[in-house]
């Protein structure tokens, strides 16, 4: 595990260590932020145990690559009430993922199937959080556009964002290569369920002004400039 910031580390797994879940102290134990693949979920216990045991699990949302550890943990598992229909689907692909519009012939054939390799199946969801709702020390903030219900966590002591899919890190277009350092992208049209809003989500954050940045996928990025770099993010599709 790697230490983000105070009370925060980072657990990297699944293809090319790219698949990030987030532990946060709360108390005694930690809470869960996202949940990774299923091939994570060995992993993600000898973590929350080391760190004192696990309370719960808040989903940034719900798709395969983020929900893949959550039936297996035996906690609560929370997410925005937007995000509560596709986080309890049984479905690895999201209906409004349009795969087939990706410009790379081998990242439409390979997604499908890695989706279901990633995917842990149908989250329970115990609760809801929405905006303003206060998670382990941060504020919970809505960023739909890559997903309906999409999370964020931010904590303005530190200006540490928290953001799932918000934006990428790497190049999903070519199967999670990196992005060159210091860049930020906004995730492809073809997974997004409504790109517009997501680009839209991207000013968002970057308003807020980040000084550290934990993704989805990859960083964690860190700098000043952090607020050029996510404008610029926002309209790279």
């Amino acid at each position: 595990m790697e230490k983000v910031a105070e009370g925060v580390w980072l657990l990297r797994g699944d293809l090319g260590k790219s698949m990030n879940i987030y532990f946060l102290e709360d108390g005694d134990g930690v809470v869960q932020f996202d949940a990774g693949t299923k091939a994570m979920v060995k992993a993600t216990r000898a973590a929350a145990e080391q760190l004192g045991g696990l309370k719960r699990i808040v989903l940034g949302h719900g798709h395969c690559d983020h929900r893949g550890t959550a039936p297996s943990m035996g906690v609560p598992v929370l997410c925005h009430p937007d995000e509560v229909q596709d986080a309890e689907s049984d479905a690895a692909v999201d209906s409004y993922m349009d795969l087939p519009s990706l410009p790379l012939a081998r990242a439409r054939l390979a997604y499908p199937l890695l989706m279901r390799r990633w995917d842990g199946g149908a989250v329970k969801i115990d609760g809801t959080v929405e905006e303003g709702d206060e998670v382990a020390g941060f504020r919970v903030i809505h960023f739909p556009g890559h997903a309906r219900g999409l999370i964020g966590l931010w904590r303005e002591s530190d200006r540490l964002a928290l953001v799932s899919d918000v934006i990428y890190l790497i190049d999903s277009v070519r199967l999670g290569k990196p992005l060159p350092e210091g860049e930020a992208s906004v995730p492809h049209p073809a997974f997004a369920w409504d790109h517009a809003k997501a680009k839209d989500s991207v000013r968002k954050l970057a308003a807020l002004d980040p000084a550290v940045l934990g993704a989805g996928h990859a960083g964690p990025l860190r700098g000043e400039s952090l607020r050029a770099t996510l404008e610029r993010a926002a309209e790279k599709f």
